[in-house]
């Protein structure tokens, strides 16, 4: 029978309802599924982590497949927590804040470009699992020097996370990034022929940024601009 996703979130925590001693001893792990599931959305997408496909290449049933993740919805679930659990999570030893704040960030940029499916999984039961509980506990540390309430202190995190999820999925791969940056001299000059007199300040304002860039649009200098910005939005904030 199908366990509670709670459970199955929590199923190495000693307090964890065991199954019965009868029967056969199952020959794959919940965990062992999980994490299988993971290398199969980290090489080919979420869309490829079907019942069918994770059963066959396990050996299982996909009925049997069932007992171990609870159901389709919940794997995306227990999936995200897995991979919150094996996140690093380096002492905070900056006494500034701003580097703090910057590098839990950084890290989170990293963590959805290591697994990009991550973007897909809105659901909020993720907030439950012990994976994502320790993440949350470990970045709530790094506002430490800010002498933040609590309230403030979650909101402020909140914030910091989801900008670093939007920077994630801007920098979702492009095929045609690599084509726009080597002709963006010649697209930019034929752009700007067929705008003629048109929308000035966007021709004008996207002739600079172009030109800066090499491209309509670098994700890292976006992400170093906007980082700033949410560094600095924070800054009122601290405490002195």
């Amino acid at each position: 029978m199908a366990r509670d996703l709670i459970d199955l979130l929590w199923r190495d925590h000693p307090s964890a309802p065991r199954g019965g001693a009868r029967g056969p001893r199952a020959r794959v792990s919940t965990s062992r599924v999980v994490d299988a599931a993971v290398a199969l959305a980290d090489a080919e997408g979420l869309a490829a982590v079907t019942a069918r496909r994770l059963a066959g290449d396990l050996g299982l049933s996909t009925m049997s497949l069932y007992t171990h993740v609870g159901s389709r919805d919940d794997l995306p679930v227990l999936m995200a927590d897995a991979v919150h659990a094996a996140a690093p999570r380096p002492p905070h030893t900056e006494a500034d804040w701003r580097a703090r704040v910057r590098r839990v960030a950084e890290a989170n940029l990293a963590l959805h470009t290591d697994h990009p499916w991550l973007l897909e999984v809105a659901d909020q039961r993720t907030a439950l699992g012990p994976g994502t509980i320790a993440k949350y506990d470990h970045e709530l540390h790094a506002l430490d020097p800010m002498g933040l309430s609590d309230v403030e202190r979650d909101a402020a995190l909140t914030f910091v996370l989801d900008f670093a999820r939007a920077a994630a999925r801007a920098r979702r791969p492009d095929p045609h990034a690599a084509e726009m940056a080597e002709s963006w001299p010649e697209t930019g000059r034929r752009l700007a022929a067929y705008l003629g007199a048109d929308h000035p300040l966007a021709q004008r304002v996207g002739a600079a940024a172009g030109a800066a860039n090499n491209a309509a649009y670098n994700p890292e200098a976006a992400w170093r601009f906007g980082l700033d910005r949410v560094v600095a939005a924070l800054e009122p904030l601290a405490a002195e």
